[in-house]
């Protein structure tokens, strides 16, 4: 019945696509997670908050020692007040290794000012642009789930007016974490006949993998929480199988027994 099963779904027009759009997972997974970090920003009483953004790091010791500078996708000038009231934008996003992160750092650029009332003031950010922006986190990465980090900038209460005119940042910021996502991961056997891996929601295949060619590892990430069917594509010389009813929990990573093709 199983092999029936895979018979009717490669058989399906609409799975002529799965070898190419749905190749995002080929590997049996290396123990990280994947961070996206994102900016976002509450509402504040000016015409605009430019922040110059250089860099965004983390931490993920307890000391000075840890800090490794995650891929950021445009340095820049940045509007916080472009993302209010639930609206964000990608910073940064990186592979890294699962376990625990203390804290971020914002690094600042010296571009930086403030509009108000048609007039833009130079913003001052002495502590920023020297080392940048320390922020705690204090969250828990799960290998092979994605995760979500949000900046959120409070802009009204971040800036402070001087006496004498000027504009000096003084960041009022929290910030927040969110896993997006699942993986199922398991071991076929024998692993030199296993063509590919899939996730498939009723007749949708959601993700593919190509298991490890020694041990046979593979690993589907990315995924909704929902029920799946696993399938199992042989080279010919061992049968298809179909793994039902495999549940997968957001920020968790479900293992399956290993199977062995025959």
């Amino acid at each position: 019945m199983k092999n029936q099963i895979w018979a009717f779904l490669v058989a399906m027009p609409a799975l002529a696509l799965l070898f190419s759009a749905c190749n995002k997972n080929d590997s049996g997974g290396n123990g990280n997670a994947k961070l996206t970090v994102y900016l976002t920003d509450a509402p504040a009483n000016y015409d605009a908050v430019n922040i110059d953004v250089q860099d965004v790091l983390v931490n993920a010791s307890t000391g000075d020692n840890g800090w490794q500078s995650i891929h950021l996708l445009r340095p820049g000038v940045y509007n916080l007040l472009n993302f209010r009231n639930g609206i964000d934008t990608v910073l940064a996003s990186s592979g890294l290794p699962a376990g625990k992160i203390s804290q971020i750092r914002l690094v600042l650029g010296s571009n930086n000012s403030v509009v108000v009332n048609g007039t833009a003031y130079p913003l001052e950010t002495p502590s920023a642009q020297q080392s940048g922006l320390k922020l705690n986190v204090q969250a828990t990465l799960t290998a092979d789930v994605e995760y979500r980090l949000w900046i959120d900038f409070d802009a009204n209460r971040s800036i402070v007016t001087t006496g004498n005119g000027k504009y000096i940042l003084k960041p009022v910021i929290r910030t927040y974490t969110q896993a997006t996502s699942g993986s199922i991961k398991g071991i076929v056997l024998p692993a030199v006949h296993i063509n590919s891996v899939f996730a498939i929601q009723n007749t949708d295949t959601i993700a593919t993998a190509k298991p490890d060619p020694l041990t046979g590892a593979f690993l589907l990430a990315g995924l909704n929480a929902g029920a799946y069917n696993v399938a199992f594509a042989g080279d010919g010389l061992v049968k298809d199988t179909i793994v039902t009813s495999v549940n997968v929990s957001i920020g968790q990573v479900t293992t399956i027994a290993p199977i062995t093709l025959k």
